[in-house]
Order: C-alpha cells, then structure tokens, then sequence
C-alpha cells in the first residue's frame, strides 16, 4: 500500500509499522508545508491521518474504503517537526469498521484527532491493488 500511494510518497510519509487494525507512519514537516502563517498547513496534517487510517483499516486484507471522516487540530507544528500518526481501530463488524487517529509532533504534542469509518468491501486488497495498479509505477 506504501509503495502505491504516490501522494505519500510525494509528501515523504514513511510507514512505521502496522498490525492488524493499526497503523504508525510519519513525515518531517519542509518549507513548501506550510501555510501563509508559517504553520504546517491542515492537509499535510490531514493527508498523514488518513494515511494511517487507510494502512490500518486494510490491515486485516478486506478492501476498507472510507465513508467519512473529520479532524481537529488542538496545536500546530512548524517546519522541521517531525509528524507522527498513530491509527487504531476502535470498532469492526463485517461490512464498517471505525478508526481514531492522533496526530502528534515526536515531542508528543498533540496536532491533530481524527476519526474515520470505512466501508469494508468483499474483496481481499492483494486484488484490488493488482487490479487497480499503475503500470507506470
């Protein structure tokens, strides 16, 4: 999953660890990440969520896509914090599945809460990626 998401890649995301219905990934906040107040602008900070989230909630091999999600952001980071997302999967039946995500700097402050569900699909993710993989990589 990783390796596929090219916008995560774009934004330097590395993926820490996962297990079943969790999910660590983290990225160093650069210059061209920040808003005009020199603040780490809110989709970089959503973006590394919701990665966690998606590498979380297809943990478990079913293809999970997200219905919602939302995110505060009780603090700020600066360029050069280092961003690290935790996800874990609160609740899980057949067909949903809910996730929390914290967002914090690596000195533990915390900059973003996020919440998602996701749709689990009957299909295994190994077949939707093969099926829906780039050729260009």
């Amino acid at each position: 999953m990783e390796q596929q998401d090219k916008f995560a890649r774009l934004l330097g995301i590395k993926l820490e660890a996962a297990s079943p219905g969790y999910a660590r990934a983290s990225l160093t906040v650069r210059p061209d990440m920040l808003n005009a107040v020199q603040v780490t602008q809110g989709g970089v900070t959503f973006t590394l969520a919701d990665f966690a989230f998606a590498v979380a909630s297809n943990s478990h091999g079913i293809t999970s896509l997200a219905l919602s999600t939302q995110l505060s952001f009780p603090g700020t980071s600066r360029e050069g914090d280092r961003l690290i997302a935790e996800a874990r999967e609160e609740n899980s039946t057949k067909r949903t599945g809910l996730y929390t995500v914290e967002v914090r700097t690596a000195e533990g402050r915390l900059v973003g809460l996020f919440s998602g569900t996701v749709f689990r699909r009957s299909d295994l993710v190994a077949d939707w990626m093969e099926k829906n993989a780039d050729p260009g990589g």
